[in-house]
């Protein structure tokens, strides 16, 4: 059985459809010019005005939260709007290039609001979570690209089916914990808490592996131009994930002081 990742963005299904969609216009005489074809420097161009438009965002929301405004409200609804823009994408990946900035921007406010608050709670958290953030990053990337890590069938029928099992992990305590008075596992700081977040860290940060070998695969296979702003948002996805994972692991190591 062969397994992709498991971000939306950056599954098999999307990219084989596109590959099909694509040779068709081959077979039909259709000329697309190289310009119009999915680049890895048209990718990285891409996540960085995403990620630019994500932080620009992001720093609007912390100044007004420490300025007296409530960040829940803009957090929450920044996170419902990304998701709605999420699903759209994944379904209509042609239209990226207008999804995934107002992605983005909206993921920004939910960024933002959630940082504030968990920077009020724990001063320096939010440094420590970036620096964390950008390091794994540059530490995958690296393994990436020097072949260090190989993407094999087998690497990533382990590491989607440890996502999918994170992602209903959290689906059913969070169902658990509005209904009834179940705490999860992962709540407050045990060592069973702190654990599970370092091995949902070290998952999140195997699902790069995975976007960056999705990546350059729609790259090699002439993906159209569309493509990389569909790339960009998946692996913004990835990051955000990563992200929020360290924020949570930091908060229950302060709480513990």
């Amino acid at each position: 059985m062969s397994f992709n990742s498991k971000n939306p963005f950056l599954n098999n299904k999307t990219f084989s459809s596109t590959a099909v969609s694509r040779k068709d216009e081959v077979h039909q005489a259709t000329l697309i010019d190289f310009n119009q074809e999915m680049t890895l420097s048209g990718t990285i161009n891409k996540s960085l005005i995403l990620f630019l438009l994500l932080t620009a965002s992001a720093m609007v929301i912390w100044w007004l939260a420490f300025n007296g405004i409530n960040p829940i409200v803009p957090a929450i609804g920044g996170a419902i709007v990304g998701l709605i823009l999420v699903v759209i994408s994944a379904f209509k990946p042609q239209y990226s290039p207008y999804l995934a900035p107002g992605y983005a921007l909206f993921e920004g406010l939910f960024i933002g609001g959630i940082s504030a608050i968990f920077e009020a709670m724990y001063p320096g958290i939010v440094i420590q979570a970036v620096g964390a953030t950008f390091v794994t990053f540059a530490v995958c990337l690296g393994l990436y690209k020097y072949k260090i890590v190989k993407v094999t069938e087998q690497f990533k029928s382990v590491v989607v089916a440890a996502t999918l099992a994170i992602a209903t992990y959290y689906l059913i305590s969070w169902l658990f914990s509005m209904f009834t008075s179940f705490v999860p596992v992962h709540y407050g700081n045990s060592m069973m808490s702190i654990g599970i977040s370092i091995f949902v860290i070290v998952i999140a940060a195997l699902n790069l592996f995975l976007d960056f070998d999705r990546i350059e695969k729609g790259a090699e296979q002439k993906m159209p131009k569309y493509m990389e702003w569909y790339g960009a948002m998946g692996l913004m996805i990835t990051l955000v994930w990563l992200y929020i994972e360290f924020l949570r692991l930091l908060s229950k190591l302060n709480s513990k002081n």
